[in-house]
């Protein structure tokens, strides 16, 4: 049986550096995982990316490719974009795709590739309204997006670690979107 593509996106932010138990994690559970991350995430992971691709069995994206080469990646068959930035998530409702991981999740929209997205946002970035529109926007286009309870609940600034990311949520919604349930969350 050939195993379903995960393409799992992170933006730069504290829960990116549990990133390799992540993938074990949904390695685990028979997905074939493709890292994709936003320019500062792979300057974050800068040291690590060379593992990182040995664990997937691909390279680690961060930008697109030139017109005329071929993909590297197998086609995806869900897209789970954790940890997502204020900026990426601003960035991907309003079509803004400066980014490989922001362009491709945009794109997905079009194409109909089940997508999940958990924002991770200080609660001074949770009260600009723009935050709360564009989880709206993705909202109304399809995407599971675990903001609030259930999914990533903003905390203080400067006060959250990366282990108290809720991962597994995460990865339990993109198996469920994978499976055909939760659109639109």
């Amino acid at each position: 049986m050939t195993p379903r593509t995960l393409y799992l996106f992170g933006s730069a932010a504290p829960p990116l550096f549990d990133v390799a138990k992540v993938i074990e994690t949904a390695q685990a559970d028979g997905w074939d995982v493709c890292l994709g991350l936003t320019p500062t995430a792979a300057r974050w992971l800068h040291d690590s990316l060379d593992g990182l691709a040995a664990l997937t069995g691909h390279p680690v994206r961060s930008e697109y490719k030139l017109p005329g080469e071929p993909d590297a990646w197998p086609r995806a068959d869900v897209i789970l974009f954790a940890p997502a930035t204020f900026n990426s998530v601003n960035s991907w409702a309003l079509g803004l795709t400066h980014t490989f991981v922001v362009g491709v999740a945009a794109e997905g929209i079009g194409k109909g590739i089940p997508t999940v997205t958990m924002p991770c946002v200080n609660s001074a970035y949770a009260q600009h309204r723009q935050l709360d529109r564009s989880v709206a926007e993705l909202r109304e286009q399809g995407v599971t997006v675990l903001y609030g309870e259930g999914g990533f609940v903003p905390n203080p600034p400067g006060s959250g670690g990366p282990t108290e990311y809720p991962w597994g949520a995460a990865l339990a919604a993109a198996k469920r979107r994978a499976e055909g349930a939760d659109e639109g969350q």
